[in-house]
């Protein structure tokens, strides 16, 4: 621990949900942390009261869009985990909510380490959304895997993570003398407890089910990985000097109707969950007429994702990483406890 206490790790987007974990567990593990945030430091009181902050962490204000805004947030630093992007499903203008914060605030920040005399390597948290936007029954996704169906129109915020991960790796073959690598962690439905008052948009579907916003089960599936797991990924990704390229993030894949019959089992059977099952062929067919009445990006996904199985291999970040991941029903308990404590769901008896 004590050959950290020298080292000083940027995390951008410090607030964020897979960042603030992140920021724990450096400073646990005797790091220096600087965070980039977007308001002042007492604002983040979930921040400044970790185990370790008052010492070894720095809060600053940095905005993604401004050209150099970066440039002394690095200086200084080791290593780079950069997790600021928006995560908005539903937005007015796509290309200005989610394409050009996620590829320019991407650009920005390697800009500033490219200038930098320290950076030995940047941790880019990127997503399954830059492998692919529709699950494939025939396909096991992989690391070589790359969404080319995103657009705009289709599915923009898988666009806005593809985009952001191409320009970064773009940067890297038009730099060729940069003295640090890159390494891009892809996760998939990122779940458990929020250090932080805000509720994570993955989260958010355990809460719509619970407060009956889903009256129907459908047939769709979710790939599950813990916050933790992925803020630990970061870090493993960081001070392995084997790591390299891509690492898909994902542990277990539980259809709709196996997280329902969770929840009965765990004792929500309170809460409005759906009742009626349309995890059919015909069902299908029915909810993808349905999701034509949803928001523009609600809808998209559902017809790009209802009635497929998704498959992936996560081998490569078991292997390389050697990472344990947390159970996916350990995660959903967690969840729950957590947005019940931080009144994001009303407590049934």
């Amino acid at each position: 621990m004590e050959s950290n206490n020298n080292k000083t790790i940027c995390v951008t987007g410090a607030s964020g949900f897979i960042a603030a974990h992140a920021v724990k567990q450096l400073l646990e593990q005797g790091y220096r942390v600087r965070g980039t945030v977007r308001g002042t430091a007492d604002k983040y009181p979930y921040l400044t009261s970790l185990e370790g902050a008052d010492d070894r962490l720095e809060l600053v204000q940095a905005d993604l869009l401004t050209n150099g805004a970066f440039d002394a947030v690095v200086e200084g630093c080791e290593y780079v985990l950069h997790t600021a992007s928006p995560y908005i499903v539903d937005v007015k203008d796509p290309q200005k909510e989610l394409v050009d914060p996620a590829v320019k605030g991407t650009t920005n920040v390697l800009d500033s380490c490219a200038k930098s005399t320290s950076v030995k390597r940047v941790v880019l948290t990127s997503s399954i959304a830059a492998i692919t936007d529709e699950p494939d029954s025939n396909k096991v996704f992989t690391e070589e895997d790359w969404n080319t169906k995103s657009s705009l129109s289709r599915n923009p915020y898988y666009y806005s993570k593809t985009k952001a991960e191409q320009a970064a790796w773009s940067f890297f073959d038009q730099n060729t003398s940069l003295s640090f690598d890159m390494v891009v962690i892809n996760p998939y439905m990122v779940i458990g407890p929020s250090l932080g008052p805000s509720l994570n948009t993955s989260n958010k579907i355990f809460r719509d089910v619970l407060s009956g916003k889903y009256p129907t089960i459908m047939n769709i599936n979710w790939g599950f990985v813990d916050v933790r797991d992925v803020a630990k990924a970061h870090i493993l990704a960081m001070e392995n000097p084997d790591a390299k390229g891509r690492y898909l993030c994902a542990n277990e894949v539980m259809t709709m109707k196996e997280v329902i019959s969770f929840l009965k089992e765990s004792g929500y059977n309170k809460y409005p969950l759906p009742m009626v099952n349309l995890a059919s062929h015909w069902g299908n067919k029915v909810m993808k007429v349905l999701s034509y009445t949803q928001p523009k990006g609600s809808g998209t996904y559902m017809r790009t994702h209802i009635g497929r199985t998704m498959r992936y291999d996560n081998s490569k970040i078991k292997n390389d990483l050697q990472i344990h991941f947390i159970e996916a029903r350990q995660s959903i308990k967690e969840a729950i406890t957590d947005m019940l404590q931080w009144k994001h769901l009303k407590a049934r008896g």
